[in-house]
């Protein structure tokens, strides 16, 4: 996929992580409109083919989630939970600015990057708490001791869920203005695959992992 000839805020609003790729190097995606990521890139000093190779690699195929619990328990741990953590950060500073630079406009999601960072801090420790305790056991053979934590932890999922619907009451339900910036689209874009990422990974421990030690699974 060729990307040297898509502009810099299509890019950002579009792929969840590219706006934190031009952070990075220093390119500013609300004042690089309509520019393409190969001028972009050149107008920085940079290697355009070094930087659409970080560009592709944010394209990936989902792959499919195994059943089999210790296979399930490695794919959470890479695909979700270091995921969170690597985008959250991200999504905290995008709100961040846009608040500060927007914050005279009624659409404004005031307060997002506030709800980002509890919500950040919170699934940490909650993955925390599946990593120390509750996955060990799974892999060491589960019982019933793995009733309480596994209740405690779907208990922990309705918060997320009360927390997701937060985010989309602070956003108009992701819905930027006409006329956003490109740092706020790429905001609500990158909420947005958080949103489904979460998701997914509460579906595949309720309906999937959970079960295979004696939970009933979500109605």
């Amino acid at each position: 996929m060729d990307l040297f000839r898509r502009t810099i805020d299509d890019l950002a609003s579009e792929l969840p992580g590219a706006a934190e790729v031009f952070h990075r190097h220093r390119i500013d995606v609300c004042t690089s409109h309509g520019v393409s990521a190969r001028r972009a890139a050149i107008a920085r000093g940079l290697d355009p083919i070094a930087m659409e190779a970080e560009l592709q690699a944010l394209y990936s195929v989902e792959p499919i989630a195994p059943t089999e619990p210790q296979a399930l328990i490695a794919h959470i741990l890479k695909r979700y939970h270091a995921t969170h953590l690597r985008e959250f950060p991200e999504a905290i500073r995008l709100a961040t600015m846009v608040e500060t630079v927007h914050r005279h406009s009624d659409l404004c999601p005031i307060g997002l990057a506030d709800h980002l960072a509890e919500m950040a801090e919170d699934l940490e420790h909650h993955q925390q708490k599946e990593e120390a305790v509750l996955f060990p056991l799974m892999l060491a053979g589960g019982g019933p001791m793995l009733q309480f934590p596994i209740a405690r932890m779907n208990q922990e999922h309705e918060d997320v869920e009360r927390q997701l619907g937060m985010i989309a009451s602070l956003t108009r339900n992701l819905t930027t203005p006409p006329d956003a910036c490109g740092s706020w689209t790429a905001l609500y874009a990158l909420c947005r695959k958080i949103t489904d990422d979460l998701r997914e990974h509460m579906r595949i421990e309720t309906e999937v992992l959970f079960p295979q030690f004696g939970a009933t699974p979500a109605s």
